[in-house]
C-alpha cells in the first residue's frame, strides 16, 4: 500500500507510464499559474529610483535625434517647444511669408495634449506612477507613435516639389503629430521619477543650473553631472541625427532608429530592480 496524499491506494492500482494522469495537468497548470502569478507580482511593483536617471539621460539622445531631423525634413522641433512658440508666434505676425508656423503650431498642439494623455496615464491607472507596468506600456506608446510616423514617411506617399520644408500636407502634418505627442512622454516619466530636471525637451534651465551651482567644480557632484550629461547627449543625438538625415538612411531612417532605441527603454524597465519592500 501507499500513499497518494488522498489516501492508500495498492501499488498496482498506479497506471503504467508517467505518473497520475489527473495529477499532471494539476501541476502544469500550477506552474504555469506561478509563473504568471511572478511576472504579476514584478509588474506591480514600482522601479528603484537609484540610477534611473540613466534610462533618462539616454533618452537625450533620442530627443537629439527626432529635433535634428525634424528641423532638416520639416523645418520645425517636435521635442523642444520653445523653438515652436517662437515660430508659431512669428507665423502669426506673417501668416503668408511661411508655412513653418502651421507645422509648428501642430506640433506644440499635439506635444500639449499627449502631456495630458502621458500624466492620466501615470497618474489615472496606477497609485504609483513608477509603476513598472506602467513605464513599460508609456515607452511602448511612445514606440509605436514614432514606428508609426516612420511607417508614413517609408511607405506613404510622399510631398510633391522639392521643398519639403514648406509641405502642409498629411504625409508631413501626420508624422509631425505623432511624434510630437509622444515627446512628452518621456518628459512624465522624469516627473514620476523624481528627476524632474531631466524632462529630455528642454535644455535652458539645465545650462542655467549647470553654470550657476556652486559647486560645480567639486569632485563629487551628481546634480553637476546630470546636467553635463544632458546638453552631452542631446548634442550628440542631434549631430548623429543631422548626418543620417542627409544620408540615404533619410529621416524615416532616423525615426526607426529612434523607435528601436525607445524599445530598449522598454526592455531596460521590464529588466530594472524593484524598489525594497
Amino acid at each position: 500500500m501507499a500513499s497518494n496524499g488522498y489516501g492508500a491506494v495498492p501499488n498496482n492500482a498506479r497506471p503504467n507510464g508517467g505518473g497520475d494522469e489527473e495529477q499532471q495537468p494539476l501541476l502544469g497548470n500550477t506552474n504555469g499559474a506561478s509563473k504568471s502569478q511572478t511576472w504579476r507580482k514584478s509588474m506591480m511593483t514600482d522601479v528603484r529610483r537609484d540610477w534611473a536617471d540613466l534610462v533618462l539621460l539616454a533618452c537625450y539622445i533620442i530627443t537629439g535625434l527626432l529635433d535634428s531631423a525634424s528641423i532638416s525634413t520639416w523645418g520645425s522641433f517636435v521635442s523642444m517647444q520653445t523653438g515652436n512658440t517662437v515660430y508659431f508666434g512669428l507665423g502669426l505676425a506673417a501668416p503668408h511669408e511661411s508655412t513653418r508656423w502651421i507645422k509648428s503650431g501642430t506640433s506644440l498642439g499635439c506635444f500639449c495634449i499627449g502631456s495630458v494623455f502621458f500624466s492620466s496615464l501615470h497618474r489615472l491607472f496606477s497609485p504609483s506612477p513608477k509603476r513598472r507596468w506602467v513605464l513599460c506600456a508609456s515607452f511602448v506608446l511612445q514606440m509605436l507613435f514614432i514606428a508609426g510616423a516612420a511607417a508614413i514617411l517609408t511607405f506613404g506617399p510622399q510631398s510633391p516639389g522639392e521643398d519639403k520644408t514648406e509641405a502642409i500636407d498629411w504625409p508631413v502634418l501626420v508624422p509631425i503629430a505623432l511624434v510630437a505627442f509622444q515627446s512628452c512622454g518621456q518628459a512624465v516619466a522624469s516627473r514620476a521619477l523624481k528627476y524632474n530636471a531631466l524632462t529630455s525637451v528642454v535644455l535652458t534651465s539645465i545650462y542655467c543650473d549647470l553654470f550657476s551651482d556652486a559647486e560645480l567644480l567639486a569632485v563629487r557632484n551628481p546634480e553637476r553631472n546630470r546636467r553635463v550629461g544632458a546638453p552631452v547627449l542631446l548634442l550628440i543625438g542631434a549631430v548623429l541625427g543631422g548626418l543620417l538625415s542627409r544620408s540615404p538612411v533619410g529621416a524615416a531612417g532616423v525615426l526607426w532608429i529612434a523607435a528601436a532605441m525607445k524599445l530598449l527603454v522598454v526592455v531596460s524597465w521590464f529588466l530594472w530592480p524593484a524598489e525594497k519592500e
